[in-house]
């Protein structure tokens, strides 16, 4: 993997916490990050993506630590190490909904509220800070839309000849509502562990 050598600007004082002041920031935890501001404090801060592998494997924040969202609970006393020895950590995804999710479960588990990083990778390599890159995935968002839609599609056209295949059209329709509702998807979950979005390490 090749990082990109755009260079974080140098342009006044390191970012401080949205309305914090800047000689609070180093020992405070924020809410959120945006990417400007956390760009100026990558080295002093340990940065979590809760993606997949393979979505991390395609591209992520320079020295960013891969734990998934569905892996997270059994791997919370890892973060809660870093928490424990004093280090500021980011949550960290594609968009920052799955950072919110881990923030709900880390806080579940007992770890105090982390901070993520505002719109995600997405926003961060739009603001052109520097990333790792690889070996390009589709995003699991993105597998989703493709998996439910192509459900749909056969479905329907199936039930041309198989009027009950028409059902799993419902179904799927009926599953991305309660996704929409309970900001969970059992759809991403399963995709999540199919080998495309654990490639082997190196």
């Amino acid at each position: 993997m090749s990082e990109t050598t755009t260079a974080p600007s140098a342009r006044g004082t390191a970012p401080s916490a949205r309305g914090t002041a800047p000689s609070a920031a180093a020992s405070a935890p924020i809410g959120s990050y945006t990417p400007s501001s956390l760009r100026g404090r990558i080295d002093d801060v340990t940065v979590i993506d809760v993606r997949t592998p393979g979505e991390f494997d395609s591209i992520h924040v320079p020295h960013a630590r891969n734990v998934p969202l569905d892996q997270l609970r059994a791997r919370v006393d890892e973060v809660r190490s870093l928490v424990d020895e004093g280090r500021e950590v980011v949550l960290s995804c594609r968009t920052e909904n799955r950072a919110r999710q881990a923030q709900g479960v880390l806080a579940a588990a007992g770890v105090p509220s982390l901070p993520i990083l505002e719109g995600g990778i997405v926003a961060w390599e739009a603001a052109g800070a520097p990333v790792v890159q690889g070996r390009l995935r589709w995003d699991l968002e993105r597998q989703v839309r493709f998996t439910a839609g192509l459900l749909v599609l056969v479905s329907i056209l199936v039930s041309l000849v198989f009027p009950p295949a028409r059902f799993v059209a419902g179904f799927v329709g009926a599953g991305l509502v309660v996704a929409a509702v309970t900001n969970t998807c059992a759809m991403a979950l399963l995709l999540a562990k199919l080998p495309y979005n654990r490639p082997r390490a190196g």
